[in-house]
């Protein structure tokens, strides 16, 4: 069966003058060993990376530079990659080795690689404004929810207790209910002379995390 590649083209806006440079951007090695996406892939990862951080930078000018690196490896990783492969259905436009009296599903790790091998195809084919312009609009909605306080609340928590009672939070599990598959973590959190912040969480890490924030919101009132 033909792919029509007119239709991704749509989804992302972008009209390729090098089409085959769009198919070897989206062709697998299994498929092709010598006509593959491998250095495309190379070169997109490099691109999306400049681009996020580029624009981290203009939203967060003040922020600091641990905070930021973490905001970027939340935009720039294979999950994020996977997301937005799945978002233009880029399984549709793949071309992988086809095994016999299989459903060739394609792998997430190839739909992650095939996403970063499109950004620099067309970074190729269109140069850095165009896709620019396409990152930035397909990590629209994953940069606006780029975990702003969340991800480093207990570092935040812990330099406001270091500044203000030259003491560490202290983090206490209280519960871990559910089954083994998909525990439910109960953890307290505590500053000098304060109450206990509770929150809840899939893991330790995360209900601590929660509970940071939920003390953070507190300092005002401390």
């Amino acid at each position: 069966m033909k792919i029509d590649y007119s239709t991704l083209e749509k989804k992302i806006k972008v009209n390729f003058k090098n089409k085959n440079l769009l198919i070897k951007s989206l062709t697998h090695k299994s498929f092709n060993k010598e006509q593959n996406n491998e250095k495309i892939e190379f070169l997109g990862d490099r691109v999306l990376g400049l681009i996020i951080a580029k624009k981290l930078l203009e939203i967060y000018p003040d922020e600091k530079e641990g905070i930021l690196d973490k905001k970027f490896a939340s935009l720039v990783n294979k999950k994020t990659c996977l997301q937005i492969a799945k978002k233009i259905d880029l399984q549709k436009y793949i071309l992988t080795l086809k095994i016999k009296n299989s459903k060739n599903i394609i792998e997430d790790k190839v739909l992650s690689d095939s996403c970063e091998a499109l950004i620099g195809a067309i970074y190729l084919d269109k140069g850095f404004e165009i896709i620019e312009k396409v990152i930035l609009d397909l990590w629209s909605e994953h940069i606006k929810d780029s975990i702003v306080t969340q991800i480093d609340a207990k570092t935040k928590l812990q330099e406001f207790s270091l500044k203000k009672f030259k003491k560490l939070p202290i983090y206490k599990i209280i519960s871990n209910t559910g089954p083994r598959h998909k525990p439910l973590f109960k953890v307290a959190v505590k500053l000098i002379n304060t109450k206990s912040f509770i929150a809840e969480g899939k893991s330790k890490k995360d209900a601590e995390q929660n509970a940071a924030v939920l003390c953070l919101r507190n300092t005002k009132k401390i």
